[in-house]
């Protein structure tokens, strides 16, 4: 990835004043940008939300039939 100068600057600066390396801010910021557009950031995150949109062990609703009336 590239950055204009001014913004590396910032980040170098951001990287020694917090004692964190490029890597580990650059992972915070994705997992951030991740969470805040509702995308799973980890496998057990994926595998959680998958289990939510798709509910293996739910059985369909019955559907109730009725017989008419003998009058």
């Amino acid at each position: 990835m590239e950055f204009d100068g001014e913004t590396w600057h910032a980040l170098h600066r951001l990287s020694l004043d917090s004692m964190r390396s490029l890597q580990e801010l650059a992972d915070e910021a994705f997992r951030d940008l991740l969470k805040k557009h509702h995308r799973p950031v980890t496998l057990k995150d994926a595998l959680r939300q998958s289990v939510r949109m798709y509910p293996a062990n739910e059985q369909p609703k019955a559907t109730v039939h009725r017989l008419p009336r003998k009058e």
